[in-house]
């Protein structure tokens, strides 16, 4: 059994033994004193036959899959890893902007039918970059990141985050908003960058939608708990008061066999163009899978030596 134990997702754990040596494996048991979870639910079930257990730590920056509640209970550290892959979510969320704003994947569709005709065929309501408003909800680190990669592209950007402490908006060059409705009323292309908990769960539905700007967009590269349904996002698509859907986070992963992921898999020319949905990769590069990692290890080793942990939540 080993110290510290990883308890899925990896079978080859190289990078993690570079820092941990011989602590770290795969076999969890009594002697267990510090887990490294990806996917795994710990909660007192998982937890029950390790006394010796006194850390936690997530490979990645949700912690959902944690029962705070029972771990405090025990007194056992718990601690997340936000620190990494920063730039890759956030360059994925600008390039579905940017797909988005300059109608890259609707004419890659609609072009399929072309053979008389060809560069007439534009999209008349695409505007300039600088005449598009782009509203992020959530400014921390990943939506902070978008809006100064959006302001580089000379968006016309606004945030809402009631979190943030005032005088952040002159920092990052944006214009702060403190309402969510005027948010949504005002964007062209809404942004989401919220950590999933009580508050944001199904953020998104049919309430927050038929307040969105008609003919706006939204990209979720966040958490798929934020979207309450993710059929509520067909009719206002199919009907324009979504122009389009960028997702690389859903409700359920895989998808179920709801009504928008079946046409999205048909490629039906009710929707074909207007909705993307990445498997839940924007996080992934080779450099950032190993930060992941290797920030994992170097925590889950403060957690070991006593020492005091990173990213205690």
């Amino acid at each position: 059994m080993s110290k510290i134990a990883i308890t899925d997702y990896f079978d080859k754990i190289n990078p993690e033994k570079e820092i941990l040596g011989e602590l770290v494996g795969l076999g969890i048991g009594p002697e267990t004193e510090v887990l490294i979870v990806w996917h795994e639910k710990i909660n007192d079930e998982f937890c029950k036959n390790l006394p010796n257990l006194r850390g936690v730590q997530r490979y990645g920056v949700g912690y959902d899959n944690l029962d705070l509640d029972y771990l405090k209970s025990r007194n056992i550290i718990a601690c997340n890893n936000p620190d990494y892959g920063v730039d890759e979510v956030s360059d994925s969320a600008v390039a579905m902007i940017m797909n988005i704003s300059r109608g890259i994947s609707n004419y890659n569709f609609q072009a399929k039918s072309y053979f008389n005709n060809w560069q007439e065929n534009v999209n008349r309501e695409i505007k300039r970059n600088s005449d598009t408003v782009v509203g992020i909800i959530g400014a921390g680190r990943i939506g902070g990141s978008v809006l100064m990669k959006c302001n580089a592209l000379r968006y016309k950007t606004v945030f809402y985050d009631p979190y943030k402490e005032r005088g952040y908006e002159k920092m990052i060059g944006s214009q702060r908003l403190d309402s969510l409705d005027e948010l949504l009323a005002i964007s062209d292309i809404v942004s989401i960058h919220t950590p999933l908990n009580d508050e944001t769960a199904g953020i998104i539905n049919k309430s927050f939608i038929k307040k969105m700007k008609v003919g706006s967009s939204l990209v979720n590269t966040a958490r798929g708990g934020l979207i309450d349904h993710i059929d509520d996002l067909l009719d206002p698509l199919m009907t324009g008061h979504l122009n389009n859907v960028a997702l690389d986070v859903i409700p359920n992963e895989p998808p179920r066999d709801e009504k928008l992921i079946e046409l999205w898999r048909k490629s039906d020319p009710k929707i074909q163009g207007k909705i993307i949905i990445n498997p839940h990769t924007s996080y992934f590069s080779q450099a950032s899978i190993r930060e992941l990692r290797t920030n994992a290890a170097k925590n889950a080793l403060r957690i070991y030596k006593r020492e005091t942990p990173f990213n205690l939540l």
